[in-house]
C-alpha cells in the first residue's frame, strides 16, 4: 500500500547518507595557464581519472579547501596566479564553509573551506541543483500519489 512511499523514503535516505560517507577532495596546482586545476574547474569525479596532474583523494577530515595565490586583486586572468586544491586537516572552528582573504605558507592568499564530497571545484551548484531536484521529485510524486487516491 505505502510501496511507492516507502521506495522515496529510501532514495532521499540513500542520498543523505552517500552525502556523509563520501568524503573526497580534488588535490591538484595550476600556475597561470599552465595546469588543469585552474577556474574554470569542468572536471568531475570521473574526468579526473584520465587527467594527469588532477585527482580525487580520500579526506580523513572530510574538509576540501581551494587557495588562490597572485595578484592584489586576485583576478582570473592573471598571469602569476596559482590555483591549488586539496584535503586540509580541520575546517574552521564554527564548521562553517567560508571563503576569506588569509596568509597561507607566509603569502597572502584568498582561501576557501568546504565540507563535503568533491566539494572545492569552482561552482557549489551541482550539490544545490541535486537536493532540490530530489525535493522537487519527491513533492511531485506525492503530490501525483494522493491525487490518484
Amino acid at each position: 500500500m505505502y510501496t511507492k512511499q516507502i521506495i522515496a523514503l529510501a532514495l532521499l535516505l540513500c542520498v543523505h547518507i552517500s552525502n556523509g560517507l563520501l568524503r573526497r577532495c580534488y588535490q591538484c596546482r595550476s600556475r597561470s595557464e599552465l595546469g588543469s586545476c585552474k577556474d574554470p574547474f569542468t572536471f568531475n569525479a570521473t574526468d579526473v581519472e584520465n587527467e594527469p596532474g588532477i585527482s580525487a583523494i580520500p579526506c580523513a577530515s572530510g574538509w576540501c579547501g581551494k587557495v588562490i595565490e597572485g595578484g592584489g586583486a586576485y583576478a582570473v586572468d592573471d598571469y602569476d596566479q596559482a590555483v591549488q586544491r586539496m584535503c586540509v586537516q580541520r575546517g574552521p572552528d564554527d564548521n562553517q564553509d567560508r571563503c576569506a582573504n588569509t596568509v597561507y605558507n607566509y603569502k597572502k592568499v584568498y582561501m576557501c573551506f568546504c565540507q563535503g564530497d568533491l566539494c572545492n571545484k569552482a561552482s557549489v551548484i551541482g550539490k544545490t541543483i541535486l537536493t532540490f531536484l530530489v525535493t522537487i521529485s519527491v513533492f511531485l510524486y506525492k503530490y501525483s500519489y494522493s491525487e490518484m487516491i
